[in-house]
């Protein structure tokens, strides 16, 4: 049994729900490209860096919650006025964050697991 919490999102307003509904608790947000039917997602960095930072989730701390949010399709990704580059400040996906904190892991930062280990287990 997993000691975490994961979720997995698709677009901004499910991403916000998500962290409404889990108010209180340490949240790490991972973004990534939308996948395609095979599972593949059209930004090669977040295939590069989805397996490093899922190796490290068992070093999430106790009671965390992981979401795993779809920013969407290249396109969309693309527009400057979309609501996860306005809103949440985002420059580039993947990006792994702590919610609520200015700790975050930004493109190839993603690939190095010591990275990741460090965000997890950082109070």
């Amino acid at each position: 049994m997993a000691h975490y919490e994961e979720v997995t999102v698709r677009g901004y307003d499910e991403f916000s729900q998500a962290i409404s509904e889990r108010k209180g608790k340490d949240i790490f947000a991972y973004f990534s490209g939308n996948k395609d039917a095979q599972g593949k997602s059209w930004c090669p960095d977040c295939v590069t860096a989805e397996p490093v930072v899922r190796r490290e989730m068992t070093h999430l701390p106790e009671g965390s919650v992981f979401i795993y949010c779809q920013v969407g399709e290249r396109a969309f990704w693309k527009d400057s006025n979309n609501q996860f580059k306005k809103t949440l400040k985002l420059s580039g996906v993947p990006t792994l964050l702590r919610y609520g904190t200015p700790q975050k892991l930004v493109e190839d930062e993603c690939f190095k697991s010591d990275l990741v280990r460090m965000m997890f287990t950082e109070d």
